[in-house]
């Protein structure tokens, strides 16, 4: 077992790391007062539930189990963590704990944020996308039906727990969903682990637990740095969107769940990457490289073909990322190195809202 630790002051908190970890942490460390609520979806809950229970015999627990699916990621389902919170009498020394993916960790994230102005909680991502990325920083919230993620919250959670042995259960576009995330620290923070990415791919997608464990844990190396240095998403942290300006106006128009997070995010890197070679700031080969492990990574990178430019500029126009009208974007100075700017050559990014033929043509 391997851990990190989120620097954030009197609010830092560890990430541990490993396969079957769960029965070696003492979970009561993390749990304030005598209450838990776990909050699981239809799919995990089968799987894991009984597992985390045992673990929690000397707590009084109370379970809520939540529809599977990105669309239903909303403040509908929010309501119901709380109807179930109040229902069984939940006072603020309550621990909520977050047995899921990316669409479960951020609603028990949220309601943890709201619930009698904030209560403590626990992550436990069992999807590879949400143990690098949605669990660790505490961005929590829902979509709204006009633009993804736009109602949450910063809030920190107490804990996290990466077991890898959850991703036995993963089908392959799962997999792959998460490994797209994991790309993304490559390119925008660290070329040598790109490079290890292109070596390594086939064994990540086999789900090899030692490429895995290594995968996962220089991810929320990555994401743990960046966050320490910029919580609140002021400067440098916002790297950490590279593709997710593209990919949310994906999801967004396609209708959530219709395309996995990771699936969108892929294909909106490849365009990040696409324009960044336009403006001269990457060359072709870069280009190729980024095709080729997204490819092997058995990640689309073409934007649905009903979506036109209107559409993708009218989505990302209500991208958080905006300030003052202008649309910013997260693209690549070099591979490695991010930049975020609305500084760019407006005819460039129309032709990249419109590529297909001449990428690929590579």
């Amino acid at each position: 077992m391997h851990s990190l630790t989120v620097e954030l002051g009197e609010r830092s908190y560890p990430i541990f790391i490993g396969s079957n970890i769960l029965p070696d942490i003492n979970l009561s460390e993390y749990i304030v007062g005598r209450q838990v609520l776990i909050v699981s979806n239809e799919t995990i809950a089968p799987l894991y539930m009984d597992q985390l229970d045992a673990q929690l015999e000397s707590f009084c627990v109370d379970h809520i189990i939540l529809p599977d699916g990105e669309q239903y990621k909303n403040l509908e389902q929010i309501n119901s963590i709380f109807d179930q919170l109040l229902t069984c009498r939940h006072n603020r020394t309550t621990t909520l704990i977050a047995l899921g993916g990316g669409v479960v960790g951020d609603m028990t994230g949220f309601a943890a944020a709201c619930y009698q102005r904030g209560v403590n909680f626990i992550q436990i991502p069992t999807t590879i996308l949400a143990q690098v990325d949605s669990s660790v920083g505490g961005k929590t919230g829902v979509n709204h039906p006009l633009g993804k993620n736009m109602i949450g919250a910063f809030y920190q959670p107490n804990l996290v727990i990466a077991d890898i042995a959850y991703f036995q259960s993963l089908p392959a576009r799962q997999v792959a969903a998460g490994i797209a995330e994991i790309i993304k620290y490559g390119f925008i923070y660290d070329a040598d682990f790109f490079a290890w990415l292109e070596q390594n791919i086939s064994a990540l997608m086999a789900k090899d637990p030692q490429a895995l464990s290594y995968a996962v844990f220089r991810s929320c190396q990555i994401k743990a740095e960046v966050v320490a240095k910029d919580e609140k998403e002021m400067g440098i942290r916002a790297w950490l969107n590279f593709g997710h300006t593209f990919g949310h106006a994906i999801e967004t128009h396609q209708g959530y769940g219709t395309w996995l997070h990771g699936e969108a995010v892929a294909i909106g890197m490849m365009m990040a990457v696409d324009l960044s070679c336009r403006l001269g700031w990457i060359d072709e080969l870069l280009l190729q490289r980024a095709k080729n492990l997204l490819l092997a990574a058995q990640l689309p990178i073409f934007a649905p073909e009903d979506m036109t430019i209107d559409d993708f500029l009218n989505l990302m126009s209500v991208d958080k990322k905006v300030l003052d009208g202008n649309i910013r974007l997260v693209l690549l100075k070099s591979l490695g190195e991010a930049t975020v700017t609305a500084d760019f050559d407006r005819g460039a990014l129309e032709e990249t809202l419109s590529m297909g033929k001449q990428l690929a043509q590579l």
